[in-house]
């Protein structure tokens, strides 16, 4: 139960923290990227208030035994750059860039009635499925070639 609790009280201060610096507005976001036109750097400011907290944060979490609620880390292994590593961050980044929405300003964006969040959240779906769709295929022939 303290687990559920804690991911809810993250996800709610993440989401009013996205939603205070504008993040859920596609309109900012999308002037943010707009370096020729309506430029904002405004976000270059959230972005860079996100990654001093991180670093700080690492530091404590770090010198800890294991997480506060988790018997230990689950830190990522692979350090290489493949195709998929780098045509999903493509695909994220076109996203992202057409629609004005990631999936974290996505998230709070949805709790505002506005369709178009919705549109973008069907689409990030659809295209998660899409993925697993291509990939569980693959994955299953490189299988059935590998005995």
């Amino acid at each position: 139960m303290s687990k559920l609790l804690s991911a809810f009280a993250i996800g709610l201060v993440f989401g009013l923290g996205i939603t205070i610096a504008g993040m859920s507005n596609p309109a900012k976001v999308l002037n943010f990227f707009d370096i020729a036109g309506t430029w904002d750097p405004s976000l270059a400011f959230v972005m860079g208030g996100a990654l001093l907290v991180t670093a700080i944060g690492y530091q404590f979490v770090f010198k800890m035994d294991h997480p506060l609620l988790a018997s230990g880390f689950s830190l990522p292994t692979r350090t290489d750059l493949d195709v998929r590593l780098m045509g999903g961050s493509a695909v994220f980044g076109i996203g992202w860039g057409l629609s004005g929405f990631c999936p974290g300003g996505l998230v709070p964006a949805l709790g505002l009635g506005r369709i178009e969040p919705v549109v973008a959240a069907t689409a990030l779906i659809a295209g998660m499925i899409a993925v697993r769709v291509v990939t569980n295929g693959a994955d299953r022939k490189f299988a059935a070639s590998n005995r």
